[in-house]
């Protein structure tokens, strides 16, 4: 429903409860609302790529709950213990183009390890070729694929087979039909108010066979009516109103970031840049780390202490937020490692010299240097409780499974204790120091 324009925000939403009100008695007291347009788009979808490493990280973050760590030595043992998939530290999700002589005997071995595949092994169009296969769209390495060898699944733990099943999944969808379904707009016209519902019929389910569709964590009531169904409607039809509910609901902070998310982040860093001048330089193939390194990056930062597990979420620390208000912009901006990443780039294509590079950069840093010399850093030490065996003063420390306090007297004392989860906020942050761009 369209409310006044004072009433509502830039997203429609209405903001005053009173006015809201008013509506939902004219919509419940008129009883019948008129159909004004119905518009119907037959949308078609293609299938997923294949799996790049910081993607198949993602997925697996957000389905299967797994850190991305986890996720690459998983991965690993596909490729290295059960010979089951391919090489699996690549940037790209497309195959080269010679593969698809390779396709008969990648499917064969397939039903060979897994007979249960036969209903849709009679649906695949072994001779399609999807967008998957481009050879100017391949790096270094191609997309993680199940190889042409049969495996063998009882030998996998349940986190193995659930990743195998993935990467199959994200494959056999390469030889399915696109997903079709019919998107549906109706609008009606209720005592002056303007209604809208949105549905969704499935055409043909396609690739959908395979892989189902995931509804995020944070899917609202909105999200699950774009996805009902409707019934046939026309222009000018009478329908009965037989409900009317009125919610009063609040905008939510962005949730934190999951680890796969925030792989997804580092790999469209420019994103997340707010200098306009940098943004239009970066590309989007440019982020922070390789595939290969930065499950070691977050994995660093936890084990500093700069980043908190909580449940599937990671958290800054009151630490990691003083380092960053203390630093020169430059140091902490996302862009500065992008730009460097661009450069190498630039070095590797010949139309950089890695003398130049160093040289600009030992002249920046030491500009930095200079600047700063001599400025201090307050990051304070969370206060622990007593030990429980010699009552010392204890320390938190970092474990596999996440913080813990650890008697300062170790290792002659070994006491420890579980760190109560805070909701302390952070201090403001100070003032931004300047900094000389990088180089």
């Amino acid at each position: 429903m369209a409310g006044p324009e004072a009433c509502t925000d830039e997203a429609g939403r209405c903001l005053r409860e009173s006015v809201a009100q008013q509506a939902a008695q004219q919509l419940r007291a008129n009883g019948a609302a008129q159909v004004v347009s119905v518009e119907t788009e037959r949308m078609r979808e293609g299938p997923p790529l294949p799996f790049d490493l910081g993607t198949l990280q993602e997925i697996c973050s957000k389905q299967l709950g797994l850190d991305v760590q986890e996720t690459l030595d998983i991965a690993q043992a596909l490729y290295e213990t059960h010979k089951a998939t391919t090489y699996p530290r690549s940037d790209s999700g497309y195959l080269p183009e010679s593969m698809l002589t390779d396709v008969p005997a990648v499917l064969d071995s397939l039903l060979k390890t897994d007979p249960a595949l036969q209903p849709v092994m009679g649906q695949l169009d072994r001779t399609q070729r999807s967008r998957a296969w481009n050879d100017s769209k391949v790096t270094a390495h191609h997309g993680i694929i199940p190889t042409l060898e049969p495996t063998n699944l009882s030998a996998m733990s349940e986190k193995e087979l659930s990743v195998y099943r993935l990467i199959r999944a994200h494959y056999l969808a390469q030889f399915l039909p696109h997903h079709e379904f019919d998107r549906t707009i109706a609008r009606f016209s209720c005592a002056g108010q303007h209604l809208q519902a949105v549905g969704k019929q499935i055409v043909i389910p396609g690739w959908r066979l395979v892989l189902a569709e995931q509804q995020p964590e944070d899917a609202d009531d909105d999200t699950a009516t774009r996805s009902q169904v409707l019934p046939a409607l026309k222009q000018g039809l009478s329908c009965q109103v037989t409900g009317v509910d009125l919610k009063v609901l609040k905008t939510l902070p962005p949730r934190p970031f999951t680890q796969g998310e925030l792989v997804k982040a580092m790999k469209s860093v420019a994103k997340l840049v707010s200098d306009p001048r940098l943004k239009q330089k970066l590309k989007d193939t440019v982020g922070i780390g390789t595939e290969a390194t930065r499950a070691n990056i977050i994995n660093g930062l936890l084990t500093r202490g700069y980043l908190l597990k909580k449940g599937r979420a990671v958290r800054a620390s009151e630490a990691a937020g003083r380092l960053i208000d203390a630093v020169p912009t430059a140091i902490v901006d996302p862009g500065t490692t992008a730009v460097w990443e661009q450069a190498l780039d630039m070095i590797e294509a010949g139309q950089l010299t890695h003398e130049v590079f160093i040289d600009k950069q030992s002249a920046w840093i030491a500009q930095i240097i200079a600047q700063y010399q001599g400025t201090a850093l307050s990051i304070k030490v969370p206060q622990g409780p007593p030990c429980p065996l010699c009552t010392s003063a204890m320390r938190q420390r970092s474990g596999k499974n996440g913080p813990f306090w650890s008697c300062s007297r170790y290792p002659d004392c070994k006491g420890t204790l579980p760190v109560e989860s805070t909701n302390a906020k952070r201090s403001a942050p100070r003032k931004r120091r300047s900094a000389p761009k990088a180089s």
